[in-house]
């Protein structure tokens, strides 16, 4: 007996199709539309949801940096750009046995008071999603004094941040005792260029000691290294249209990394080799939000904003992950403070959160 197509099966059945006719003249103007879905119908968009979703796990087929554009599902190939030497760094308390009272003030969200999903099994991928946005209006980074003030500030200056665990040790530290490993997937506007948007990877040696660190990675002179992937350009995209937003973060033991940002019809991606950290067979915590640009900084948003958090991971396992409190692991922060943590099993366990002021 013939099985019944889904109707999600049929809509990756439809995007592939398109694809396959990419640049066919009867195709609609909806599909050609870049940014504005305003008058996009509601088929239409979730078929546009449903790519995005296929392109945040669709491996890029080697290391460098690569572009989508739907409806096509097919990585092409583009120039990477090098990264400046910009750090998002750690919390000032590393304990990841952190205490709210101790990392920032009651509506601090980061610098170690966060919700991270936590895994009983190692995961493969992460990707964090904003499903519900209200009164949002505005959001602008400024500077904290504890982090020096430094960062990238101004009107809608943030980062989104996947940022792995880091209490685990694996060969890239090279034996220096006390060392473990963090990887951070990062979106972030002005990175290195004004007026456009950054896609990469950054990547930590935390306690590396010592006066020298690996070659390829600078030190934060607190006895850390670090270094950065090389940046996919991607838009600038105002912080009122977090909802449209989608981050995702893959690693492949023996493969590459792969951060994939995504915005209404086009993908950006980055791939590295996981040899840098081997953060594939440790990761087992991840934090996902909107915080800061860079160099401890706080994303700032209006009165009257809340904003639902969603981290979605891959993990081999049906079963629903754990909420962990006071588990973030950077040190940018927003101004918004957290309600609390749900959790869900399934295909993709998942963990989700509001926080509002």
């Amino acid at each position: 007996m013939q099985a019944k197509m889904n109707r999600k099966a049929f809509r990756l059945l439809q995007i592939a199709v398109l694809a396959s006719m990419t640049g066919a003249a009867w195709l609609p103007s909806a599909f050609a539309a870049q940014g504005d879905e305003s008058l996009v119908d509601q088929t239409e968009l979730q078929v546009r949801a449903d790519w995005r979703e296929t392109m945040s796990h669709l491996s890029a087929p080697s290391e460098g940096c690569f572009q989508a554009e739907y409806p096509s599902t097919m990585w092409k190939q583009v120039a990477c750009n090098p990264a400046p030497a910009r750090v998002h760094p750690i919390p000032r308390i590393r304990s990841l046995s952190l205490h709210a009272a101790s990392a920032g003030g009651s509506e601090t969200v980061g610098n170690g008071h966060d919700y991270a999903l936590s895994s009983s099994s190692l995961i493969s991928s992460t990707t964090g999603t904003f499903p519900t946005v209200t009164g949002v209006t505005s959001e602008k980074g400024v500077g904290v004094s504890a982090f020096g003030g430094g960062g990238i500030l101004g009107p809608n200056e943030y980062s989104l941040q996947i940022n792995s665990n880091f209490d685990g040790t694996t060969a890239s530290c090279n034996g220096h005792s006390g060392c473990t490993v963090w990887q951070q997937f990062i979106y972030a506007p002005d990175y290195a260029v004004n007026g456009q948007g950054a896609v990469f990877m950054q990547y930590w040696l935390i306690g590396y000691g010592g006066s020298s660190c690996p070659s390829g990675f600078g030190s934060d002179g607190a006895g850390d290294c670090y270094r950065n992937s090389n940046i996919a350009t991607a838009p600038d995209v105002p912080a009122t249209q977090l909802a449209n937003l989608k981050l995702s973060g893959t690693v492949v033991s023996g493969g590459n990394d792969t951060v994939t940002f995504t915005n209404g019809t086009h993908a950006y991606s980055v791939s590295a080799s996981d040899t840098i950290l081997r953060l594939a067979s440790v990761w087992d915590q991840s934090e996902f939000n909107v915080v800061g640009n860079a160099g401890g900084s706080k994303a700032q948003f209006n009165s009257g904003s809340s904003i639902t958090v969603k981290v979605a991971v891959n993990n081999g396992s049906t079963s629903a992950p754990t909420c962990a409190s006071n588990a973030g692991t950077t040190g940018e922060t927003n101004n918004l403070n957290l309600g609390s943590c749900s959790t869900a099993g399934g295909s993709t366990p998942s963990i989700q959160f509001t926080e509002s002021n």
